[in-house]
């Protein structure tokens, strides 16, 4: 069976000329997203789901709808702890905003990414410890091919858990808004079959019904 694991569409972002840091933000789906998200629904029309997964987040909630239109008949479920990770007082903010306001913070979290914590919020060994539990619970209750709406952050912990990649080397894995990871699921085993897979771009059928 196959677990299927996404990133939602892109969001509206109030300054989307600027990079921000975008966390547990509630954003909706910008128009570009809810393209997106059609285009993943169309592309894996053809793969029957039991189950769409997605956090509480709008983004990825909506994005999980959207591709739920597509399928025959699938359940919903909202698993907070799939939700993006928690930025604190960095969350929403550009990142030009931060560099000023905390500087030498700024410079820790770009030497030591998987430690640091902004105030009031997560490092990425904080997210790992609170997605991975619950992504082997939801392939646990779920017997056949499910679809799990993650986010950037979300995914690559995932991933680095499942793969056996160090942690640090969280950002050498690609995931751009709206993309297909797939996972081949047996004996609770879990074997890459594509990374970062772009729906506009790959032939139709690549993904098994």
């Amino acid at each position: 069976r196959l677990v299927i694991l996404l990133r939602h569409g892109r969001p509206a972002r109030p300054l989307p000329e600027e990079l921000m840091f975008l966390g547990q933000t509630d954003l909706p789906l910008s128009d570009e997203g809810i393209a997106q998200a059609r285009l993943l629904g169309a592309h894996l029309r053809q793969t029957s789901l039991c189950r769409i997964y997605c956090s509480d987040l709008k983004r990825s909630r909506r994005t999980a709808e959207i591709i739920g239109e597509h399928q025959r008949q699938v359940v919903f479920s909202l698993e907070p702890a799939l939700r993006e990770i928690d930025l604190g007082a960095w969350d929403g903010l550009p990142f030009s905003e931060v560099r000023r306001a905390y500087p030498r913070d700024f410079r820790r979290r770009g030497r030591r990414p998987v430690s640091f914590r902004p105030p009031r919020g997560e490092s990425f060994r904080d997210l790992q410890r609170r997605v991975v539990p619950c992504f082997h619970r939801v392939c646990e209750e779920s017997e056949g091919n499910i679809a799990i709406v993650g986010h950037a952050g979300v995914n690559r912990v995932l991933l680095c858990s499942l793969l056996a990649i160090p942690l640090r080397r969280l950002f050498s894995l690609e995931q751009d808004f709206g993309c297909i990871n797939l996972l081949a699921v047996r004996d609770r085993e879990f074997r890459l079959r594509a990374l970062n897979l772009q729906p506009a771009i790959c032939p139709p059928g690549s993904i098994p019904p």
